[in-house]
Parts: C-alpha cells; structure tokens; sequence
C-alpha cells in the first residue's frame, strides 16, 4: 500500500501543487519576487561524503528577485511527531548543500543559496515537538553559545487548520489538508467536486491522475470493509463516495431507530415486570427493528414476560 511519504511525494511532484503551496500557506512580502513559472524539480537523492545515501521527500528551486538567484524549498513529509526533527532537517540540507558543492553547481564565490525547509504533518494529535534545533540542545558555557547549530523548519500541521477556511480557498493544498481530515465522510465527494473542476485543463493531467492514484491508496482506510474497484477518473471516485456516503447516512438512521425501538420496549418491560435478566438483555441487543416494533405492544397484552416474544 502507499505510505503517507510516497503519496505525498507523488503529488508535490507536480509544479502546481508546489506553487499552491506557496500561494496558499506561505507569506512575507518576499513571495512577491517568486518567478513560480522558474519552478524546477530537483534530484533528492544524494551521497554523503562517507558514501551514505540519503533521499529527500521532494527538492525544488525558483528563481526570486531582480538578480533572479535561485532559492531552494525542501519538503519533508511526516505521519508521526519526530522530536528531532530540527536534527534531521539541518542534516538534510547539509547534504544538500554538498550535492551542489560537488556537482559545481556555484560559480567561483557563489554563496550557497537560501533554502526553505518545511514539514507537512498530517497525523492526528497536534505537533508539539521543537521546531528549532536550539530547543533540542542543553545549555552550556556562554562562549559556546554562538558555535552552536542553527535551524528552523516552518511546520504545517494540517489537523490545526480550520476546515471551514480552508473550505474557502480554491488551491489544491487546501483540498488535499481537507480530504486528510475530513470531520464526516459525506464531506470527502464535496471536496471532490473542487477537485475534478480545478483539475480539468489539460496541462493537469498528470497531477490529476495522482490524485486518482492517492485516492485509491486512502480510500481503504476512510471506508473499512467497503471493495474499492479499481477507478479510472476523480469523477468515478466521486460517484463511489457519494453513494457510499448516502448509504452510510441511510444505515446510519436505521440504526438509530432500531436502537430507539430496542430502549422504548426496555423501559416498558422493566416497568410491566421489574429488572431484566441477561437472557432477556441478550435478546434485546440481538434483535432486529421488525421484531422489536412486534414485540413493542406486547408488555400491557400478556401476563408473562416470556410471552412478550412468542
């Protein structure tokens, strides 16, 4: 099955999901020298000096500013809260860092470009590990204090978003975050309808069909038990989770009859006859809504409790 990184590498391998990115949970006045056009996927694979291989979730590059100097965006993928993550992602761009060193990438006294790290979280408790790897080291002398490591990330943790602003926003991002957490099912084949109308161009075609794909990888863990055929297009996805959701809907409010009709005929009899034994309980929890509303004016017409369900 597709894990959380591999899906979300799939996705964010699409320049227009890097720029709704951008656009959509980025600010500062410096998005407004982004030429998003000069978007460049990077390779995130590397070799350390020590020969250890390394694979980032997804590197791009875009040019900014008049000098139009390229600034680097590292995107990193997490399930899980990872305490040390301000230590995995300084070394990340370490590694980065010597890639470009040792494929010449600089002129001679080039700098080594800005880079923006950034964690996408999308589990279910909210982050609150460090995101500074100064939080992460214990104090020590005053003359070390300046010799010491320094890194952010900027977190995005999907689950604190407000679902319905997020509504509010025509950006593929915020579909994504909404489909993640979605509060009922029958608000997945809505977001799908934004979906299947901003993906409709042409040139999106191979970020629609990544959505396909997440989808039939997600659908599994949102609908357990339910056979997901395999689907061809969003619009037949959509069709599928708008009938499931009814059905759940319908099922859902037949359950609640029955289980209305299951407490009504317990207050009767334990009026007409006094407490109920387990055998008699038993028989309540495992009887269906037709015998229940049989049974349901039975305990004032009989003299034996027994007589309630012959």
């Amino acid at each position: 099955m597709m894990d959380h990184d591999t899906g979300y590498k799939l996705l964010f391998s699409h320049p227009r999901m890097v720029r709704d990115f951008l656009e959509g949970f980025v600010s500062g006045d410096w998005l407004r020298k982004l030429d998003l056009d000069s978007l460049e996927k990077m390779n995130g694979s590397y070799v350390s000096d020590d020969l250890r291989s390394r694979h980032d979730d997804a590197v791009w590059r875009v040019r900014w500013g008049r000098d139009r100097i390229y600034l680097y965006l590292l995107l990193e993928f997490q399930s899980t809260v990872d305490r040390f993550m301000p230590v995995r992602v300084h070394t990340y761009t370490g590694l980065l860092y010597q890639d470009l060193i040792r494929r010449h990438e600089l002129d001679d006294n080039q700098k080594l470009p800005s880079v923006l790290p950034v964690v996408l979280y999308n589990g279910e408790s909210r982050w609150r590990a460090p995101i500074h790897v100064r939080n992460l080291i214990q104090p020590g002398p005053a003359e070390f204090l300046g010799l010491q490591p320094e890194q952010a990330f900027l977190l995005l943790d999907q689950g604190a978003f407000d679902l319905d602003q997020l509504a509010s926003m025509r950006n593929l991002v915020a579909a994504l975050f909404r489909l993640e957490h979605h509060r009922t099912f029958a608000e997945v084949p809505q977001v799908l309808d934004d979906l299947i109308n901003w993906l409709r161009p042409t040139e999106l075609a191979g970020l629609r069909h990544s959505f396909v794909a997440w989808l039939y990888r997600r659908l599994p863990q949102w609908m357990p038990g339910v056979t997901i055929p395999q689907m061809l297009n969003l619009q037949e996805i959509q069709e599928m989770t708008r009938n499931s959701a009814q059905e759940w809907k319908d099922m859902h409010h037949q359950a609640g009859l029955q289980e209305e009709a299951r407490n009504i005929l317990r207050r009767q009899l334990v009026r007409r006859f006094g407490s109920l034994s387990e055998r008699i309980e038993a028989k309540l929890n495992g009887a269906s809504r037709e015998q229940l509303e049989d049974w349901i004016d039975r305990p004032y017409e009989v003299e034996e409790l027994e007589d309630v369900f012959r």
